[in-house]
């Protein structure tokens, strides 16, 4: 079950004495209230505050209980309203149940009534709120899943499978790409947690203040701009996992104020002075070495040893290539459903490049390549010449690579260089990491080309297959 909260009730009646003693009666129950003494004031309250449970009198000026009704099921149809109304308009508020509202009151109001309508719709709140993160959670769980054949990807699952059942924090590491998020959903989907919320924030991409406020919430009139108070990823996350990627980009203040929390389990949202609790577990990924920013004086030490207490290092892709094929079919099936195509497979040669080439991009990259093959597949095989030019130049390349016996070693390297220039059309920076050497070796090849009589720095082997003798 989600960690329930209590529901933030709007009380709308312009008549003044009934909407006060109704706001105290919430109030003594433990309900925040906000108040409105007409339709559109409520209607403003709706759409700039956060809302749950709308507590209004049928018939209003400006805008009447019906009006506000409807507005309102449109705007943010998972508010519940309930309808106040005088014995003459009980018809009316039968037909605006119709329209959506939950129930009505008649008057006068019963404190025992009122308490038990309003605790009701938060009870049918709370369960439509948890079967909407359930039916996310089972769409989660059956497309963010680790796929893989590798050695090093099955000591991975292991893991996961053996820190899931706990609450320990888990650092993952790797290079971008490597797909260190779907690590940290499978350890969220096989946790305890997994029916309650995953939350997810890109550190980097907020700056400090922003991140801040995302990450604790806040209270209105805390800066400018803050109109209504808004609940934190920790306050969203309760009860489930808080999943911070980038960690290695956050400041000194956050670091600080995120070790705090990771201390305590407690913290307040800005410009507030309640304690709130924070029953999340946390899980971090980074593509620095963190060890080196905690030397450098960069990232505090404390915290390093508060996030790290387990590590999960995901390796490269071009560390475990026997993923590889299996990746390369699951995104297939994937965008060709989305495409609405009937695409099978690969061709022989087009997986060989698959297969062969480094991905510096990792599974991200070849994420990227399969969706542009679907797109310009039209047949029921991905053909080579749809997957990326670096991808398929690389697979050429090495076909190309035909030599005798007893070729000069010499000869190789420089019909490997020319034909790696061919097929990535003359572009030396993507052909010296095809051939996993330094650019500047091309353009020495070039130069030589260019000036057949420069003589090479080293002595080459006379015929003989000895060196030139040393002076003696």
């Amino acid at each position: 079950m989600m960690i329930r909260k209590s529901p933030n009730i709007l009380v709308v009646d312009d008549d003044l004495e009934n909407r006060t003693a109704m706001v105290k009666v919430l109030q003594a129950a433990g309900y925040d209230t906000t108040e409105a003494d007409n339709g559109q004031t409520g209607l403003d309250h709706i759409l700039a505050d956060s809302i749950d449970i709308i507590v209004s009198d049928l018939r209003l000026p400006v805008m009447d209980g019906v009006e506000l009704l409807k507005r309102t099921r449109a705007s943010t149809p998972e508010v519940e309203v309930i309808l106040v109304t005088g014995h003459g308009t009980v018809e009316l508020a039968v037909e605006a149940i119709k329209e959506g509202a939950y129930d009505f009151i008649t008057k006068p109001v019963k404190k025992a009534q009122l308490l038990r309508t309003v605790e009701k719709a938060a009870e049918k709140q709370y369960l439509s709120r948890e079967n909407r993160q359930l039916r996310s959670q089972l769409r989660q769980s059956n497309t963010r899943r680790l796929i893989y054949a590798s050695t090093e990807m099955r000591n991975i699952a292991r893991m996961v499978e053996q820190v899931a059942p706990s609450s320990a924090t888990v650092l993952i590491t790797g290079d971008s790409g490597t797909g260190k998020e779907v690590v940290a959903d499978a350890i969220h989907n096989a946790s305890p947690r997994h029916l309650k919320p995953m939350i997810k924030v890109s550190c980097a991409a907020l700056p400090e203040t922003l991140l801040e406020a995302e990450l604790f919430g806040y209270e209105k009139g805390a800066f400018t701009g803050a109109n209504a108070r808004k609940e934190g990823r920790f306050e969203l996350a309760n009860g489930g996992t808080l999943f911070l990627d980038e960690i290695g980009e956050i400041t000194p203040a956050m670091q600080v104020k995120l070790l705090r929390v990771l201390q305590d389990g407690k913290f307040e949202r800005l410009g507030g002075t309640k304690t709130i609790d924070a029953d999340v577990r946390i899980i971090t990924a980074t593509n620095k070495d963190l060890q080196r920013e905690v030397a450098e004086k960069r990232f505090r030490e404390d915290l390093f040893y508060r996030l790290n207490v387990i590590n999960i290092h995901v390796p490269a892709l071009k560390e475990r290539k026997d993923d590889v094929q299996l990746l390369a079919m699951h995104f297939l099936k994937t965008y060709a459903d989305k495409n609405n195509k009937l695409i099978e497979g690969f061709s022989e040669d087009a997986m060989l490049a698959l297969t062969s080439y480094d991905w510096p991009g990792n599974v991200r990259e070849l994420e990227n390549a399969i969706e542009r093959a679907v797109v310009f597949t039209s047949g029921a095989t991905v053909p080579l010449s749809v997957l990326p030019h670096g991808v398929s130049a690389f697979a050429e390349t090495r076909h190309s690579l035909n030599f005798k016996i007893g070729t000069p070693l010499r000869e190789l390297e420089k019909k490997a260089i020319d034909i790696t220039l061919q097929h990535t059309r003359g572009d030396k920076h993507l052909a010296a990491r095809l051939l996993g050497i330094a650019t500047r070796t091309i353009y020495r090849h070039l130069e030589k080309q260019d000036h057949p009589d420069v003589m090479d720095d080293e002595p080459e082997d006379d015929e003989e297959g000895t060196s030139s003798p040393a002076v003696m």
